[in-house]
């Protein structure tokens, strides 16, 4: 796709830009944040937005904005670990069983089609129940039960190249399998890969999120979009500044990503 035609695609170009101020401010909370977001202050509960705290205080008066970039930083640490391990593990599993086939294909895709019998979601929650609460056990469930996807993508993709005519040619060179699958194959399934990647990366935050909500995710005193939604809820009338801060980052995250998303589906179709 031409350099030119890239700035005509609105949905990457917002998609880019949404997700970009999301990771900047998260990626600053690791270090910076106005305030210590776990510092409470009587004296100052549900202080509406204003310069001094932009997205106003919660009911322990702690300031909202700074407890916003410390929930947008664990959740980009846990989207991107979760992501890092399903999509490796996706990978190497769909490489291999989607390349060589046989019995060890068989079982694969039997195991990967009963997890997907069942809603990703209530599968994490099992497995939370197992593992434990907790940001380690929240990413090892995630990545355990996102990998069926990644495999299943890879696998086909795997399928539709290993017999190309380039491929036929590395072989009657002698190229060993694991340059065939991993410098002459993988490259090319990139484009299609990456879309998916970000959705899985979508899901994470959404899944997160969720348990986060339920109380089963990233623990207090660390500072969780989810959980501050969660503890918003008995307060919208009288701060419905304290919901919306995080509510609407969560929106907009999403929104952002899944605008992204569509952004590179369509520059590849072009």
């Amino acid at each position: 796709m031409k350099k030119s035609s890239i700035w005509k695609n609105k949905y990457l170009l917002i998609g880019l830009f949404m997700t970009g101020l999301c990771l900047l401010l998260g990626i600053l909370g690791l270090f910076w944040t106005p305030y210590e977001p776990t510092k409470i202050s009587a004296a100052e509960r549900f202080v509406g937005p204003s310069l001094k705290h932009l997205f106003g205080t919660d009911n322990f008066g702690r300031d909202i904005f700074s407890r916003v970039m410390k929930g947008l930083s664990a959740t980009i640490v846990i989207g991107t670990s979760v992501v890092l391990f399903s999509a490796t593990m996706g990978i190497l599993l769909g490489a291999l069983t989607g390349y060589f086939g046989g019995i060890v294909d068989e079982i694969v895709m039997r195991i990967t089609d009963a997890l997907n019998g069942f809603p990703s979601i209530l599968l994490a929650l099992v497995l939370i129940s197992i593992f434990g609460n907790g940001k380690q056990n929240v990413i090892l469930a995630l990545g355990l039960v996102f990998i069926p996807s990644y495999v299943r993508i890879v696998r086909s993709e795997f399928i539709r190249l290993r017999d190309a005519d380039f491929i036929k040619r590395a072989r009657l060179m002698g190229v060993s399998k694991v340059r065939i699958l991993f410098v002459h194959i993988l490259p090319n399934i990139f484009s299609v890969f990456w879309v998916s990647v970000m959705i899985g990366f979508n899901n994470a935050i959404l899944a997160e999120s969720g348990m986060s909500y339920l109380g089963i995710g990233v623990q207090p005193p660390d500072a969780s979009l989810g959980k501050m939604l969660s503890d918003a809820q008995g307060y919208l009338q009288r701060a419905p500044w304290f919901a919306l801060s995080s509510g609407l980052t969560i929106v907009w995250l999403v929104l952002g990503f899944a605008l992204l998303s569509e952004g590179v589906q369509r520059m590849n179709n072009n």
